[in-house]
Order: C-alpha cells, then structure tokens, then sequence
C-alpha cells in the first residue's frame, strides 16, 4: 500500500508563523476598503469624478447592511463637497405650482446629503409624493430629491421585483429631469407640477444572479454602467497580509462597538474562517459573515475582548443547533437503513462521499454513499444507472464519460471490451449531479472487472480526468467528518480513513476530534495524484506491473478467456481461417 499518509499537522492552516502579528493590537482604519479592496475603489471614484460619462454602477456583492453602510461611508469620502445647497423649492399659490431652483438648505426638495443607501424602497418613498386635501395640496420628497447631486446606493432586489419603478428611475438619472407622475396611472395628475433638474448617480448592489435578472430586464445596463465587485477573500502570502486582515477584522470590531480580539483568538477565528472559505492561505472578507461570528462569540466573554474560549464556544454552540439533519442521516446508517460497509473487502462496491444541500438548511451536509458495479457479458456499454433512470446532472453524466474514455484508452484492446457493466449509486432517491464521484467510480469498474475486491474501510472522493489524474473536489472537509464520524460510532479500528486528491490538501480544516484522530494513527488521509495510487491503496495491489500480479493482468486474462470461449462457438472453418490470418 502507498505509504503517503497526511499527517495531522496538515488538517488545519497554520498559523504559528503568524504568532508574532496576532501578539500586536491593531487599531481600527479609517478608510479600510482603501485597504483591501482596491478594484472597488478605482470604480468607485471613477463614478464620483463629475466628468465621468457614467451615472450608474453595478456592484457584484451582497445586500446585506454591513455592504451598504461601508459603500455609502466610502463614497461619502470621495465625493467632493458642494459649494452650495443643490436642488430648490416648489412654490405652491392656489392650485398653481411653481419651480424656484434658488435653493437654501431649509428647503424640503434641497440635498439633505451627498451619499444614502436603501435595501428596498417603494415608489412613494423614492420618488415622493403629491397629497391633495380640498384646496391644498401637499409635495413631499423623495429619496431622489435629497440625495440630488449624489448617489443612491439601492438593492438589486428592489429593482428586479419592481420593473417599471427600474426603468423610471434610469429615465429620470439619463435625462437629469425629475417628472412628476401619479400614483395611479390610469388617473392624471390633478395639477400640474413642472419638473425639476437631477444630477443623480446610482450604485446597484446585488449578487450575480440578481443582476442576471437586472441584465435580462434591461440587457442594456451593462453596456452603460461601471461594473465593480466586493472581494470575498484575502490570499494570505506573508505576514503583511495577515497584519491587513486582522486590521480589517479589527475595523469590523470597533463598528460593533467591541475591543480588539484578544491574541489567543486569532487562531481560532482562522480555522472558522478557512471553514467558509474554503482555502488555507484564503481568509474571507465579508463584512457580513465576520460581524455575524464577532456578535455571537461577544456573548460569551462578558464585555471582555472576544477571545478563543469565545469562539469556540459560539463555534460548537451553533453547529449543534444545526446538525440534527447530520445526525438523523447518521443515525440512519447506524440502524442498518442506509447500508453502507466499514469492514472486509467486496469486490465491485465502494464508499463513495457525497453532499447533500438543502435550500432550507445552512449546512452543507456529508453523507456516505455506497457505489457498486456489476459486470456481465455484453458488447462494451457501461451502463450508467443514475443517468438511465434521470436521477443525474449534466455534470455526473459528463464525468461518466471521461471515465469511460480513461478505461478504454488505458486498456489498448484491438476489439470491443467482451462485458458490459451497470453502475449504480445505492439507495440514492434524488438527483445526483457533479463530478466528485468519478474516482469512486472508475475505482469500482475496474475492481469489478478485474474480480478484485476492494476494502470497505476506506472511503474515496474525487473527480478524474481522461488521462487518470485525480482533480479538485468541493465540500472535502463535510466527505470527510462524515466517513470518520460513522467510523467513530462503529469503533476506530486504525486501518480506516478517506483517499482524497493532493490538490484538496489545502482546503482541509478538519473538526478536533478528526485531528486528534490522525495524531494517534486511529485514522487516515490518502492524498492521491492519479487513479493508480487509489487503486493501490484500496486494493493493496498495483494496477500494471511487468512481475507482480496486478489489476490490468487479471482483467486482461478474464478478456482473454471470453476471447478463447467465442472461438470454440465458431464452425471449424472460421477457426482454421482465424487461425491462419493471425499465422500471417
């Protein structure tokens, strides 16, 4: 067996490089996308330059407050300060309105300020309001009128779910007139109202499929507005990189109204923080998800800087509360409901990992699956179940056929394969899609044609390309913590573990006791290049080699006596005709 096991060290990112930096207190900075988001910035004065042709901007980020506030702060430091009041006031005499764009700070349709930010807003809200009671009539502004000369920072959301509110707004910015309209459109207005001028920029945050809709409403706001995006993470190269990061999780500290982390945090908060991520060297930058962990760890340090105990605390607290779907999967499995093998070797069956997703549930659940393969004579088709039965993605499909592809080219035979196979994903009642289980699946194929069994106490993920080298996976953390975790309950016996890709090694962050796991040899990982080194591993045997008995021998040696059974079915003369071509 290939001898490359993990070892614990590298389960989790390592942060004692970085001990120096966690040991200084890092004060709060006062511009700080400045600091880490320098893309974001270029856009952003590029929409506050007056002269700039563009008055609208498209955000790729989330709407969530903490994205807005630290936009509307942002912008507030860029744009340069009026030289007088913009705007003016209505004038109303009788049933008669007039315009005086002489305007003073008291007056209600003069700028109130040069950047605000909305989530959602309705027409009244944004547009204002005409209210007639009998003979007096009542102008009420809107956002657009006080932020006059500014920008508006606004939800994506609002904008998809209120069409005609978008293409009224974006009239009004490109002609730099407001238009007074009413409520209801089959009633003019009562009285007429002259518009008034409107310098106005907008920011549109949202999330990429927000704006797809935006784009597929208005497949032109692409082409006239600045395009700029909030980046999720910080790659962590060296310690000046460490040093921005902390300091801007510090800065969302200080906004919370909170201390500095205490030195002992760092770490901790590291490893939740790579959890998210997904990356050992990608620390996240979302305002969102950092204050969310800042709040529920300041709950257990009573008003004292939020430090590891904390964390941690908040950290198995709330994973807890959402891991019963984890455990009633489990508990499945362990009363024999979900067959799934930890122990002897089967020929044709593998543990399989896979996740399951719910929209419904904020984590990303793990779930063993177990993958079998029968083979048959046949003309050569592999039988894809899953895909027979219209229970699989494009993706599963597709990594079907590159596995397919593999075993034929790695094969070289001069006639089509004597079998056929059927693979199946067993006791799989929903859709499956993705490609992390064509390893798995290429794994059980040839150990079924080969005869050979493999042993059910190592599981395996991972995606395989034409050539058998073993690609990036997702969610690696969740396949793994769910094998190890049914391991657990049936007893750690120090022959179990996981094969995963080498390239999946730097997004590992694995739970303590899976850790602890490893450092006493009561479990294992496998990192893996190619097929090859997985076949070893689960079948103890070499897939070709020249003296020692190997799969491609065995499967070559079952081809070749169905290749001797079909020339005993021939008539005497085809044999001795057969016989005589392959003389010459």
């Amino acid at each position: 067996m290939t001898n490359n096991k993990l070892l614990w060290q590298d389960l989790f990112p390592n942060t004692k490089n970085f001990e120096a930096v966690f040991q200084q207190l890092y004060e709060p900075l006062e511009l700080p996308l400045f600091h880490i988001q320098n893309r974001l910035i270029s856009c952003l004065k590029q929409l506050c330059h007056s002269k700039h042709p563009s008055s609208f901007m498209l955000l790729n980020a989330r709407e969530e407050e903490e994205y807005f506030q630290l936009i509307t702060d942002t912008v507030k430091t860029i744009m340069p300060i009026a030289q007088k009041p913009i705007g003016g006031r209505y004038i109303v005499t009788g049933m008669n309105i007039h315009w005086d764009n002489k305007s003073q700070i008291k007056d209600n349709f003069t700028a109130k300020d040069v950047c605000t930010w909305q989530a959602w807003v309705e027409q009244e809200q944004l547009f204002g309001g005409l209210y007639c009671y009998k003979d007096i009539i009542n102008l009420q502004p809107g956002l657009v009128h006080n932020i006059n000369g500014g920008i508006l920072v606004i939800g994506a959301h609002t904008l998809v779910s209120q069409p005609l509110l978008w293409l009224r707004l974006k009239q009004m910015i490109l002609n730099q007139r407001f238009d007074w309209l009413p409520a209801n459109n089959n009633q003019p207005l009562s009285v007429y109202i002259p518009s008034m001028p409107i310098n106005l920029r907008l920011i549109i945050i949202g999330e990429h499929k927000t704006l797809t809709i935006l784009n597929n409403i208005d497949p032109n706001i692409f082409r006239i507005a600045l395009y700029g995006e909030f980046e999720l993470n910080k790659c962590i190269n060296n310690a000046q990189d460490m040093k921005q990061w902390c300091s801007w999780v510090n800065t969302l500290a200080y906004n919370q109204g909170f201390k500095a982390l205490n030195h002992d945090a760092w770490p901790e908060l590291i490893k939740q923080a790579v959890r998210y991520s997904g990356d050992q060297f990608h620390l996240p930058l979302c305002p969102h998800w950092l204050t969310h962990r800042l709040k529920e760890a300041a709950l257990y340090c009573n008003k004292q800087p939020i430090n590891a105990t904390a964390l941690l605390e908040s950290n198995r607290i709330r994973f807890w509360q959402e891991s019963y779907l984890c455990d009633l999967i489990q508990q499945e499995i362990t009363e024999g409901q979900i067959m799934v093998d930890t122990e002897k070797k089967i020929t044709g069956q593998v543990n399989g990992l896979s996740v399951l997703s719910f929209s419904s549930h904020p984590l990303i659940v793990g779930q063993p699956s177990r993958i079998s393969c029968v083979v048959y004579f046949g003309d050569g088709e592999i039988n894809d179940i899953e895909s027979k039965a219209e229970l699989s993605g494009h993706l599963h499909t597709k990594g079907m056929m590159i596995m397919q592809a593999f075993l034929m080219s790695v094969l070289k035979l001069e006639r089509q394969l004597p079998f056929s196979a059927s693979l199946v994903f067993e006791q799989s009642y929903d859709e499956i899609d993705g490609d992390s289980a064509s390893l798995a699946e290429l794994v059980v194929l040839i150990s079924a044609l080969a005869n050979q069994p493999i042993d059910q106490q190592i599981a395996i993920t991972g995606s395989v390309d034409q050539f058998g080298r073993v690609q990036s996976i997702g969610h690696v953390n969740e396949k793994i913590e769910c094998f190890f975790k049914l391991c657990q309950t049936r007893g750690l016996t120090g022959t179990q573990g996981v094969i995963i890709p080498l390239t999946n090694v730097r997004h590992l962050c694995l739970h303590d006791d899976v850790i602890q796991a490893v450092q006493l040899g009561t479990f294992s990982l496998w990192p893996v290049n190619n097929i090859y080194q997985a076949l070893e591993i689960l079948t103890a045997m070499p897939f070709d080699h020249e003296i020692l008995p190997s799969l491609m021998k065995y499967i070559r040696e079952r081809i070749l006596q169905i290749y001797r059974y079909e020339q005993k079915q021939l008539p005497w003369y085809l044999r001795w005709l057969t016989k005589l071509i392959i003389k010459k």
